[in-house]
Parts: structure tokens; sequence; C-alpha cells
């Protein structure tokens, strides 16, 4: 039944995403990050995640649902005065994760009390529940993002959030 859940709601993810999800270019990324976007994004900051070239990864939630699933969501900025590429290793080295783009799909986290690692779900066809067909931000741009985890037991309240070429973070959970 979870399998079946996990399924369709990955269906529903990537489509549902792909406005936000797209790569953030220089031609694109005024029209993405400026405006209207820039009013909703969210005054919580849970973590700042230093990656390569001026790229940081702004994590604004880390909330369980009643589906037994974790999601993480914030904002992948450039901070830098030049265009920054999205390095392919935040997708992940899985062949099924890797074949679908650039994603974060390498973004994992550890729960140290129940001493385990968990990876960002993946739909059936092998595509990450994440942010997807991420390319390059310009300067001092940034696009939303989004990862779904399995969501650790209730009695964890935090954990060490990773991504791939970027630092580690705590995260506490809501």
């Amino acid at each position: 039944m979870a399998l079946f859940v996990a399924g369709c709601g990955a269906d529903e993810k990537p489509s549902e995403n792909k406005p936000t999800a797209t790569s953030a270019t220089p031609q694109q990324g005024a029209s993405t990050t400026q405006g209207s976007q820039e009013a909703e994004e969210p005054t919580e900051t849970l973590a700042v995640l230093k990656g390569s070239k001026g790229l940081e990864l702004v994590i604004n939630s880390a909330e369980r649902d009643a589906g037994g699933f974790l999601t993480v969501k914030g904002r992948l900025r450039n901070a830098s005065e030049s265009v920054s590429a999205i390095p392919a290793q935040t997708s992940g080295d899985e062949t099924e994760v890797v074949k679908h783009g650039t994603s974060l799909g390498g973004a994992t986290f550890i729960d140290s009390v129940g001493k385990k690692r968990y990876y960002v779900l993946r739909d059936t066809d092998g595509r990450p529940l994440t942010t997807i067909g991420l390319d390059s931000l310009g300067p001092g741009k940034s696009t939303a993002v989004f990862m779904q985890f399995p969501a650790p037991p209730t009695s964890t309240t935090e954990v060490s959030f990773q991504l791939p070429t970027f630092e580690p973070a705590t995260l506490k959970l809501s």
C-alpha cells in the first residue's frame, strides 16, 4: 500500500513542480526569481548550506505529513557575481536517478538516534521526488526546491542533512 501511495504521489509531484523546477539560466532566472515569488518566500530559515562557486541551499522547512513522508523545502541560490552551473553530483550516483537529469536526488539525511540514512524517494520510473531539470543559476538568482523522503520515527526531532558538494547541516523536524 505504501508503495502505491508513493507511486501516485510521485506522478503528481514532478508535474506540479515543473514551473519552479526549470533551469534557472540567465535568460529564465530573472523571471522565476524576481517579483511575486520573492514576496512569497518563507521567512523562516532552518539552515543555509554553502556549496561550490557561490551556490547556497537555504532550507525553510522540514515537515512530516500524515502519509509518512518528510518534505524539505527551500531555495537554491547563487550568491556569486557570475553564472553558476548546478554540479552533476547533486543528483547522486544512482543510475536510475541520474538518467532523469540534474536534480537534488543525491540528498540524504541521517537519523543518528535510529542509526539510519534516508534517501530521496523515487517514483516507479526511478525519478527522484525532488526538484529536477536544474541547470545553472545566474548571478544573484534563486529557484524554489523540494525533496521528499520517508519520514523517520516521530521520536526523531533532529537530523543531519547532506547534499553532495554542499556542507552538511542539522535540521530540526516539525
